[in-house]
């Protein structure tokens, strides 16, 4: 097992998933409650990664967080050194990645709460804010926890991106898919089914959790990102 790549990539996971929480419950929001007649541009614009080519994303992440770009020499000033290459730089461009994974179900559990309760809340004289933690987010527990374990379990699984904005690292920025395609590779085969079969087991308790969460939802799939057609 290689107990290195395995901490550097739970760290990222955990420091992504966190991050999701709060940029994506604003934006899950305002998903479900903005009656914005071009609102889908932004659902589509959150969706894209689902459906892109991690190497479309990473190459594009290089452009716009290295030096030559205005963010990047900006960023460059903010933390002292270019973000490609570096953890912060994969914490950024996981956080895209896997957007759509915690906006489309946190979206899917706040837009499925009774509008009644919510209009009956703002009759009663609470905030916007107030009623969001004290009865939508109650409500939408299941949405809310599936859109974490699975922003969670798809930064551990990432391989493009995180290889084209932050290479391969030891100790830095090499993950465990990573590691396992490098023992691939060079042909060490053991280690590689070690690290493999990990993160498979890891996948189906993910999924099973998820599944056992949602099993009384009548219908499971609006908390699972949908791919735009």
């Amino acid at each position: 097992m290689n107990w290195p790549a395995i901490a550097l990539t739970i760290r990222l996971a955990l420091t992504v998933s966190a991050i999701l929480v709060v940029v994506g419950f604003p934006i899950a929001y305002w998903i479900a409650f903005s009656r914005w007649r071009f609102k889908f541009v932004v659902e589509a614009i959150v969706a894209m990664p689902l459906v892109l080519p991690p190497t479309v994303l990473g190459f594009y992440f290089l452009l716009l967080l290295g030096r030559e770009s205005l963010l990047g020499r900006a960023l460059e000033r903010i933390f002292g050194a270019t973000l490609p290459f570096t953890f912060t730089g994969l914490v950024v461009a996981s956080v895209i990645y896997s957007l759509p994974f915690a906006v489309q179900p946190f979206a899917a559990g706040f837009a499925g709460v009774d509008r009644a309760l919510i209009n009956a809340s703002a009759l009663l004289g609470a905030s916007n804010f107030k009623t969001f933690f004290r009865l939508i987010l109650p409500l939408s527990k299941a949405s809310v926890l599936t859109g974490v374990v699975l922003s969670f379990a798809h930064t551990l699984g990432e391989f493009g991106v995180v290889l084209m904005v932050g290479g391969n690292i030891p100790g830095a920025t090499r993950t465990i898919s990573i590691a396992i395609y490098d023992d691939v590779q060079a042909l060490n085969y053991s280690s590689a089914n070690s690290n493999a079969l990990a993160l498979l087991i890891f996948a189906f308790f993910v999924l099973s959790v998820i599944y056992a969460v949602n099993r009384r939802s009548p219908s499971f799939s609006r908390v699972l990102p949908e791919v735009p057609e």
